[in-house]
């Protein structure tokens, strides 16, 4: 069965003839596809640019890095139970650097938040965050060092008071100057600047770049020992990087005397846990969505087999003329169908439009990004065919089967 050109033409002119006719109705009939797909573009695209940026958030860890703290990244559950695990130590980082043979680099890091940074007469707010370091820090956590160098071995061993500073402490503190070399103030200590972090951008409206490093030795002078620890390790490859996770975890039970059939009293991350704890959160946003959609677009191809019902029993001379002059049913038939497609499409565009507007906005007016796949608008598309296809089946067949001696009768 094939459909020329000029027929396309011609039905999609009659189509939009018919909506132009009964504004009204065809917007009341246009409502749930609008809705539906609106509804769809609006969420995938808020959900893919949460995604896309928390992607981009935890992907700091470094490439085959996982990352062992007391405390699990998403909190769930009672609390207590987390805080009464003992806290991660340094001795335990060395342990896991000298026993995991899977492991390419092993770094220990402790943060504290809402410091206070000052340079002669300056300082900055109070919402800088210090990590007290080792050297391997810089690759596991995918930093990059734009100015100067990074903590070494020997600025831990011999507690030197070096800091690397990232790009909003060198704007506040060293607007027209070098920083390389200079003093700052940390708790009262001075710490001389031996390096700047490159510059890392914002996440979700936070700023990546008002932190520093020092050595995690000079941490523990300033701030105490009575800190859990977070370790990174980074797997000397790809396929190793199970292999380094159960090996840590052996290691980590053994070192902590957890009884064999107990749980871990740590938690494991890493960027892929991440990114699937966020799927498995955002599942049933997707859901509900999908749900609200579905019912829309049923809602929407009932209103659209009632309006081509309507347009059949208006037409019914007209169809009947078409047909004593030559038209044959599959004229008829391809007629009515792409006036209920282009009906749906009608709506699946505006829809469409609505959705993208909805994301636009809601990223201009919040930190939360909008990042609308195409794949998601094609799909929207081929469902509101659908939609017309399925529903315009049945007016369609009725216009086709009509007799057109009895059509030319119809008043």
């Amino acid at each position: 069965m094939r459909v020329n050109d000029m027929q396309i033409g011609e039905s999609l002119d009659i189509a939009l003839a018919a909506i132009r006719a009964n504004k009204l109705r065809s917007t009341l009939t246009l409502l749930g596809i609008i809705i539906g797909v609106m509804t769809i573009i609006a969420m995938q695209s808020l959900i893919t640019g949460l995604r896309n940026s928390i992607n981009q958030q935890v992907s700091m860890l470094g490439s085959n890095v996982f990352q062992v703290q007391k405390y699990p990244p998403i909190h769930e559950g009672n609390m207590a139970k987390y805080r009464n695990r003992k806290n991660l130590t340094i001795e335990e980082a060395n342990a896991i650097r000298e026993r995991v043979p899977a492991a390419r680099l092993v770094g220990a890091e402790v943060w504290t938040w809402g410091r206070e940074i000052r340079h002669e007469d300056k300082k900055t707010l109070p919402n800088i965050q210090i990590a007290g370091a080792t050297p391997e820090f810089l690759e596991n956590n995918g930093y990059e060092i734009a100015q100067g160098r990074f903590i070494t071995h020997q600025d831990v061993d011999y507690v030197r008071g070096g800091a690397v500073i990232g790009s909003d402490i060198m704007e506040k503190l060293f607007p027209f100057e070098n920083p390389i070399g200079k003093d700052i103030k940390i708790e009262g200590q001075r710490f001389e600047v031996i390096g700047v972090f490159e510059k890392m951008g914002s996440t979700l409206g936070r700023s990546q770049d008002n932190h520093l490093a020092i050595p995690i030795s000079a941490f523990t002078n300033i701030f105490g020992k009575e800190r859990s620890v977070n370790i990174t390790v980074q797997a000397q490859s790809s396929e190793l990087f199970d292999e380094a996770m159960e090996q840590t975890i052996g290691v980590l039970r053994a070192a902590r005397h957890v009884p064999p059939g107990d749980e871990n009293d740590f938690d494991i991350f890493s960027n892929d846990t991440m990114i699937e704890f966020f799927d498995k959160l955002t599942k049933y946003v997707r859901i509900v969505a999908v749900g609200i959609a579905s019912i829309s677009l049923l809602v929407a191809g009932v209103g659209i087999m009632n309006i081509m019902l309507v347009s059949v029993t208006e037409r019914t001379r007209e169809i009947g003329i078409r047909k004593s002059v030559g038209a044959k049913r599959k004229d008829v038939l391809w007629q009515f169908l792409i006036e209920a497609v282009v009906l749906s499409e009608f709506g699946g565009v505006i829809g469409i439009l609505l959705g993208l507007g909805i994301g636009k906005l809601v990223e201009a007016t919040t930190p939360v990004p909008a990042d609308v796949p195409l794949w998601t608008v094609f799909l929207g598309l081929i469902f509101c065919s659908a939609v017309g296809l399925i529903f315009g089946v049945y007016p369609a067949t009725k216009a086709a089967r009509l007799d057109p001696i009895v059509a030319l009768r119809y008043e």
